[in-house]
């Protein structure tokens, strides 16, 4: 016997918008399952992953920032999954912006440069992660190669450059020896919102790609021109689009932005250079634009759940003595149930059984 998948010919389109929903709550259910079989009550997992992030205003701080990197990355990510194109290196991208914009930090440090360094180092910061992100388009247009494997190669040699960085020609002399550069002076800093205390400004720039993101795919003749390669590429081609063309525009999107996420979160979050400048947030972000089903405004609220995830996940290290990559795990589940979850919107499964054959 074997199953086969038939093409729904008109899937239903409030189905498909429960879909991440529904997706959303079975990965609860059987995250609470594992919790169980770990021994702790699955309520009270429930309550500090979620509930009391909601209601400290400190953890609510938090989750904006983390949210941040999220919605930046995954808002890039949007541009090449619509347009057929699978980037899975945003977490390279996102390390190579943050370099690039560390390198102006560093290269004034004790100096006084005046406020035109902290837009020079954002624009380090997109163009770090565009060029990182034009090696995989390259690699596509010209050889052929699978954008897959090559972005996700490209994440290890930038993790690698980072770590060499901070441990070698970065690393601070007075230290004490710690594989970190020196601490960012202010004018290198992100400002904090004021009232927001501990919320940089980074959170407006997620904003503004997430309206000027709605703009570009639903009005513009290029969200369009993306629509159309990612859904008929034949089409796309007898329309008079270039689809190499379009490969490297969304590939320097899309590494740009995740470029800006990562000097965001170096002048931001943390204010110097370190080995581990993110916690996985390339990869998180693949999820946060499938969960808002590369909606711009469906990714803004994604971000922000995934961010809770965060949140939850370290009190719970903390209150429940559960190992942070519980929180990992269940990021993978909400990615895979999304994926299911669409799957079966827009396919029904037939069950085959196969016919022996005769002595």
């Amino acid at each position: 016997m074997r199953l086969e998948l038939l093409p729904r010919p008109d899937p239903s389109p409030v189905a498909r918008a429960l879909a991440p929903l529904a997706a959303l709550v079975v990965a609860f259910l059987v995250a609470g399952l594992v919790v169980a079989l770990m021994g702790r009550s699955p309520v009270s997992a429930f309550e500090v992953y979620v509930l009391q992030p909601l209601t400290d205003p400190w953890s609510l701080r938090a989750m904006l920032v983390k949210a941040t990197p999220l919605i930046l990355i995954a808002i890039g990510l949007s541009y090449c999954f619509r347009a057929g194109l699978w980037n899975i290196g945003a977490e390279g991208q996102f390390i190579m912006g943050g370099v690039a914009g560390a390198a102006l930090a560093l290269a004034t440090h004790g100096s006084d440069p005046g406020p035109w360094l902290l837009p020079a180092m954002m624009i380090a910061g997109i163009l770090g992660g565009a060029a990182w992100g034009a090696i995989p388009a390259f690699l596509k247009v010209r050889f052929g190669v699978s954008e897959i494997l090559t972005s996700l190669f490209l994440v290890y040699i930038a993790e690698l450059f980072l770590d060499w960085l901070a441990r070698g020609p970065w690393r601070d002399p007075a230290g004490f020896n710690f594989p970190q550069s020196v601490v960012f002076e202010s004018a290198a800093r992100l400002p904090e919102i004021p009232g927001l205390d501990r919320v940089h400004v980074g959170v407006i720039l997620a904003v503004i790609a997430v309206l000027v993101t709605a703009i570009v795919l639903g009005r513009t003749l290029f969200g369009y021109r993306l629509k159309l390669t990612g859904d008929a590429p034949r089409a796309a081609r007898f329309a008079g689009f270039d689809a190499k063309r379009t490969t490297f525009i969304v590939f320097l999107i899309s590494g740009g932005l995740a470029g800006l996420a990562g000097i965001a979160e170096v002048s931001g979050q943390i204010g110097r250079v370190i080995p581990d400048i993110s916690p996985g947030y390339g990869f998180t972000a693949i999820t946060v634009a499938f969960l808002g089903r590369l909606n711009p405004f469906g990714i803004l609220a994604a971000g922000l759940v995934l961010a809770l995830t965060f949140i939850g996940g370290e009190n719970a290290q903390i209150l429940l003595r559960l190992p942070f990559d519980l929180t990992v795990a269940f990021q993978g589940l909400v990615l895979l149930f999304v994926l299911g979850a669409d799957a079966l919107v827009s396919y029904r499964v037939r069950l085959v059984r196969r016919v022996g054959a005769k002595a």
